[in-house]
């Protein structure tokens, strides 16, 4: 990611965060209708997760220039993923329903550009959440 992206990403989230519950909600019905099945790792309070799911995701915008001190975090709430039935495939799934929910939220604000922007941030930290969580068993002793 360049300077440039990330800006893109942090300004459009900004932007989004005006009706971020309404994005959260959206983001959900997103990715429960690309894969319905994920519905059932979901065992808790909604409404919490929700809120969860927003906090982790404004922090990580808002690292998005700080990837040292955003990483550790990443990378251990995707171990614990793993815990929950989440997997591998599942990172295509919720960067789709994500790219999905901002479209629908930011419309013509949500340009060329700035989903590029955002498919870049997300493969990135996608990547690193992936290699966490699924550690390549040949490159381990």
């Amino acid at each position: 990611m360049n300077q440039r992206q990330i800006e893109l990403v942090q300004q459009s989230f900004a932007r989004a965060e005006r009706f971020r519950p309404h994005l959260i909600v959206t983001f959900y019905s997103e990715l429960f209708a690309l894969e319905p099945s994920v519905k059932a790792l979901f065992k808790g309070d909604m409404e919490l997760q929700r809120r969860k799911l927003a906090g982790m995701l404004k922090q990580v915008i808002e690292g998005l220039d700080q990837p040292a001190a955003l990483l550790p975090a990443a990378r251990d709430l995707a171990v614990r993923h793993v815990g929950y039935g989440v997997e591998e495939r599942h990172y295509d799934i919720v960067g789709k329903a994500l790219l999905r929910a901002l479209k629908h939220e930011l419309g013509p604000d949500f340009t060329d550009e700035t989903r590029a922007a955002w498919i870049s941030a997300y493969q990135w930290l996608a990547g690193e959440m992936r290699r966490a969580a699924y550690p390549d068993p040949a490159h381990t002793l």
